[in-house]
């Protein structure tokens, strides 16, 4: 049984040590967390736990915690800074979040070989105990360079320790062996002796005093530059911990990326979920007085879900909801600043991640979007419409006054609201300035769709939101999530029919930056039924005149996708793409270029007018042609499908796939580290 390379940092130690106490940076503290195996805490999180244990008892002593110090040792903050240890109790607990479940913390002094996985306390503390009392000032044989090559075979014990479901035996200082005393091992000790083998080698298991590896204040994580609020949307009532299972999900796979690709920056991007749910009262207890019994289980699932879109939608519940989010993410962040003073010094940045229902909310919070504003919209409409008709004398001049009447009270509430704002200042509904906000299988387009939100004339984000609240919208959905809908068309109407940006698989070997990327049309060509003189010479729709299309979409059923065959053997049959050619020949040398669905990628933020065959025309009421206006930056960002996935089956599963997924996790980052690689990587940018 050969001892694995201790790592020594700092250099190699003696090769002859006497046996004494451990060191704290020898001992290594563990955590388990949803009753899996013992994880090692980091050498900077550990040597702090163990310095704080000593605190409690006699100075390198492993003596129990005495109850009336245990207030003065105060809680260690572990893994970076999102958890605490309270180590008289031995558990450990999150900082920014409730958790029922609290995460047992163990002190390991002895390990077993291979594994490295600690020994229980208990019982680690008496082979400890033992092994001081028998061995203590003797010199050790272990070299930590060298592996053990003496052999332990037919070496009898020189000293032995019985507990109580096993025992222990020292052939040397330095080889221990852990031996079961269960009866089924008892037989297969006395079998394979009278074989011949030996005692230590049949049913032993070799044990290590003090880690693998030294603890170290340098072992420690990188600093916080970019925090990011996970937003939950519904169902979070139906589970109640399912959005900080999320976070960690996503946590996870975000550090698997870093480690992959980011690890030469020395910050790093932390990810804390908000719970917005569970605090809120709402109705009580009246929607489920009025649930009938039948298909109970079925209609309090709804219940716990679906309805939280009818509280919303609730003049009564929804500023409820929307302060609730709003003031647990000021919470959160003023938590994370007052643990994190230099954050806002060193210039930390915010992001926002929101899942569902969460986009609607945090949307409505950073732009401070009320029904109130939509009724007033209404009313003016209304006036406007009872200008246009006929009235009476008498219907005219009241109408008058009226009018005068507001405008009056409106003077007085603005005088108002301007000495209110005089004397005290009211405080920004959010603490922090965001600087991306990612919708993850996000219906907010569909919302703003029916506040009455229309296409624009400009490729700006400030149509739908200000670049001064955020400074940069990105939406991310799966191609068959059923919640999930397109932001750009609400920006420009002909996005509808380009298609989303495909995000990279994480594993793409060199994949182009989305900004390099060039749109592609879901469409490129359309089958007109006539074409008159007077009709547009464009087949590519423009702003203002964009027709309804045929689109292509990668949930679409199988009787839209024959549809979608004959339309375009038909297109072919009626030469269209030659006629499309050699109307658009007249105006550029450019090669006409249709949709490449091989590309790797289809389009990202490019400021640059992009051609698709020439520069794209849309015939203006002047009769001019005029080039189409292009988005500043691209929004919609789309999964890419399974290749063996049924799309029912998907349609399903998809809406919740984003947590663990690590495309996102690269997608998430590749933004949030944006700033950091082009001060570091300028050159990797322009070789591309």
């Amino acid at each position: 049984a050969a001892l694995p390379e201790r790592r020594r940092p700092g250099g190699g130690r003696p090769r002859y040590e006497v046996v004494r106490e451990l060191g704290a940076e020898e001992v290594r503290w563990f955590y388990r967390e949803d009753r899996k195996t013992w994880k090692p805490f980091i050498g900077y999180d550990s040597l702090r736990i163990e310095l704080a244990y000593r605190a409690l008892g006699p100075a390198g002593g492993p003596a129990e915690p005495r109850e009336g110090e245990a207030a003065a040792v105060e809680p260690v903050c572990v893994r970076s800074g999102l958890y605490e240890v309270d180590v008289a109790s031995a558990e450990s607990y999150p900082v920014y979040w409730n958790q029922t479940e609290k995460i047992p913390v163990m002190r390991g002094q002895w390990f077993i070989d291979g594994t490295w996985q600690p020994l229980e306390e208990e019982e680690s503390n008496l082979i400890e105990q033992e092994h001081l009392n028998r061995f203590k000032g003797q010199q050790l044989q272990e070299s930590f360079d060298m592996e053990v090559s003496k052999p332990v075979d037919g070496k009898e014990a020189i000293h032995s320790l019985k507990l109580s479901r096993n025992h222990v035996d020292w052939h040397s200082v330095d080889e221990v062996y852990l031996y079961s005393d269960a009866t089924t091992s008892k037989i297969a000790r006395t079998v394979t002796q009278k074989l011949g083998f030996s005692k230590a080698s049949s049913s032993g298991t070799r044990l290590h005093r003090g880690y693998v590896e030294e603890a170290t204040l340098e072992d420690k994580p990188p600093q916080t530059s970019h925090i990011v609020f996970v937003v939950h949307g519904i169902g979070q009532k139906m589970d109640q911990g399912r959005i900080i299972k999320n976070t960690a999900m996503m946590r996870d796979t975000a550090r698997k990326i870093e480690e992959k690709y980011f690890s030469n920056l020395a910050t790093h991007v932390e990810f804390l979920p908000v719970e917005w749910r569970s605090k809120l009262t709402l109705d009580g207890d009246t929607v489920d007085s009025i649930t009938p019994d039948k298909v109970r289980g079925l209609r309090d699932m709804l219940n716990s879900s679906a309805m939280d879109i009818m509280y919303y939608t609730s003049p009564l519940y929804r500023d409820e909801l929307v302060k609730g989010l709003q003031q647990e993410l000021n919470r959160l962040y003023t938590l994370f600043c007052s643990r994190n003073p230099e954050f806002e010094e060193k210039g930390g940045k915010v992001s926002i991640v929101s899942h569902s229902l969460g986009c609607v909310i945090t949307y409505d919070i950073m732009t401070g979007w009320n029904p109130v504003r939509l009724y007033e919209q209404l009313l003016q409409k209304e006036e406007e419409e009872l200008e246009d008709r006929w009235m009476s004398y008498e219907e005219q001049r009241l109408l008058e006054e009226l009018y005068v009447t507001k405008q009056r009270l409106k003077e007085i509430e603005e005088r108002l609201h301007e000495l209110k704002a005089s004397t005290v200042s009211k405080p920004p509904v959010l603490k922090f300035k965001v600087e991306n906000f990612f919708c993850m299988g996000s219906p907010l387009a569909v919302f703003l769709a029916l506040r009455g939100i229309r296409p624009g004339n400009s490729g700006s984000q400030d149509h739908i939101l200000p670049r001064t609240i955020c400074n940069r919208l990105l939406n991310i959905f799966h191609p068959t999530d059923p919640v999930a809908y397109r932001l750009e068309p609400l920006i420009l109407k002909h996005y509808s029919n380009i298609s989303p940006v495909q995000i990279h698989w994480y594993n793409t070997a060199n994949p182009l930056p989305y900004e390099h990327m060039k749109p592609s049309f879901l469409n490129p060509t359309k089958e007109p039924t006539s074409v008159t003189d007077g009709e547009s010479v464009s087949t590519v729709p423009s702003p203002t005149t964009s027709p309804v299309m045929v689109r292509r979409h990668y949930g679409e059923s199988i009787t839209n996708i024959g549809k979608a065959s004959i339309l375009g053997a038909a297109s072919i049959g009626k030469g269209l793409g030659g006629m499309l050619f050699s109307r658009f020949g007249r105006s550029s040398t450019t090669t006409p270029q249709t949709l490449e669905p091989g590309k790797d990628g289809a389009e990202g933020d490019d400021k640059k007018a992009t051609t698709v065959g020439t520069p794209p025309l849309s015939h203006s009421s002047s009769g001019f042609l005029e080039p189409i206006v292009e988005l500043e930056h691209r929004i919609d960002f789309e999964l890419r499908e399974g290749l063996v996935e049924s799309r029912y089956w998907s349609a399903v599963t998809s809406h919740t796939a984003y947590w663990s997924s690590l495309d996102i996790a690269l997608f998430l980052l590749t933004f949030m580290y944006k700033h950091d690689q082009e001060d570091t990587g300028k050159s990797n940018l322009d070789a591309i």
